[in-house]
């Protein structure tokens, strides 16, 4: 429907301004009902509705600066509500779905309206249907794109009454084949779809396959199937496609991957080969300090971030302190040993260390390299 963020959106020219809008497009935004624009935009002048799916001239009587109104490419049936529109000067109904001829007489109300679009509806296609609109709107000067004479009004306004019989004839059988239509009583199916059941199979990628042939099965009957151009087609065909869309924004949708198990229970680091995954010393010198939580105990230290360290000889928790400096992200832990001096536990440096071969090929050191420590005790 009408929603004041789309109104806002569509407002760009009018520095996103509703109240004073004179000129708004509203066109191809799948709008069922017209709603709130008498409320919100009393200033129109100009109002494109075209290319939706309206069934119902309603809610603009108020809107009576109303110029131009564009209501092409709809699904409205009858002409109704638009007398309080005293400003009308032009109304477009290109190709709706209008079989009542006689709903025109409610536009003689508009005496500045000049000039009227209803080709491509039923009514168009009604013997005497030009000349009854010309003999029942004396304001009119244009009916579908060609000026009328003055000839053309007289002659039409003579016979008047034979052709309004004519016309009320075949909108009677307008009005029935329209009452079959709803009740899908005629020779062709409204957007007909059947309802194929899937069989289900013992391997599962047998049975996608069949669900896969059995849905394009589906829509190639669904486009496929003869039908009637109705407003109920019309409406069955925009949802047909809307599910599709979001069945197919559904299937794009990105599954949430499965968080990565880096760090055992029992403290042992997991090496993890995988491409756009640099997570080794560069990633835990520029990570936040408070991302950092240590814990010393007499026979390890734990860092949450990567696991815990074994300790090579048992050291005193109370009295270790853990420093890092702000400029380079090392991190220092000085921890007393129970039986002799501190010991300390420094950052690993792979370019100092000759001793460390490749982490690539030593599972021992790999573990060093990802958590970047190195225990060495001093005395």
């Amino acid at each position: 429907g009408v929603t004041q963020d789309l109104v806002r959106r569509r407002a760009e020219h009018n520095d996103g301004e509703i109240f004073s809008l004179e000129e708004v497009s509203l066109h191809q935004q799948d709008i069922e009902k017209i709603q709130h624009l008498d409320k919100w935009c009393r200033e129109l002048k100009i109002l494109y509705l075209q290319n939706n799916l309206i069934s119902r001239m309603e809610n603009l009587g108020r809107l009576k600066k109303l110029e131009y109104l564009n209501l092409a490419l709809n699904n409205i049936e009858v002409i109704e509500n638009l007398e309080g529109c005293e400003s009308l000067q032009k109304l477009d109904l290109t190709v709706n779905f209008i079989g009542r001829l006689s709903s025109v007489e409610s536009l003689r109300h508009n005496v500045h309206l000049r000039e009227l679009f209803l080709v491509g509806n039923p009514c168009s296609d009604y013997d005497g249907y030009r000349s009854y609109v010309v003999a029942t709107l004396v304001q009119l000067q244009c009916l579908d794109g060609n000026e009328i004479s003055r000839s053309e009004r007289i002659r039409a306004c003579q016979c008047l009454e034979e052709v309004r019989r004519r016309v009320m004839e075949q909108e009677e059988q307008q009005v029935w084949r329209r009452e079959k239509e709803k009740r899908g009583d005629t020779g062709d199916s409204v957007w007909l779809v059947t309802g194929l059941t899937a069989k289900r199979y013992p391997r599962q990628q047998e049975a996608q396959q069949e669900a896969q042939q059995e849905e394009q099965q589906e829509e190639q009957e669904f486009w496929n199937t003869p039908c009637s151009f109705t407003p109920e087609s019309r409406l069955e065909a925009h949802r047909h496609l809307e599910e599709k869309r979001r069945a197919m924004e559904k299937s794009k949708e990105k599954k949430p991957k499965p968080q990565r198990t880096l760090i055992t229970e029992d403290g042992r680091v997991l090496n993890v080969n995988e491409a756009k995954n640099v997570w080794l010393r560069p990633l835990l010198r520029h990570m936040d300090t408070s991302l950092l939580d240590v814990d010393i105990q007499p026979t390890y230290t734990r860092v949450s971030v990567k696991g815990k360290l074994v300790l090579p000889v048992e050291v005193k928790p109370d009295s270790s302190v853990a420093q890092r400096s702000q400029t380079t992200g090392h991190l220092l832990l000085t921890m007393p040993r129970v039986s002799a001096g501190p010991g300390r536990m420094d950052l690993f440096r792979p370019k100092s260390m000759e001793k460390i071969r490749d982490f690539s090929s030593d599972q021992t050191t790999n573990q060093l390299h990802c958590l970047c420590f190195l225990v060495r005790t001093l005395c």
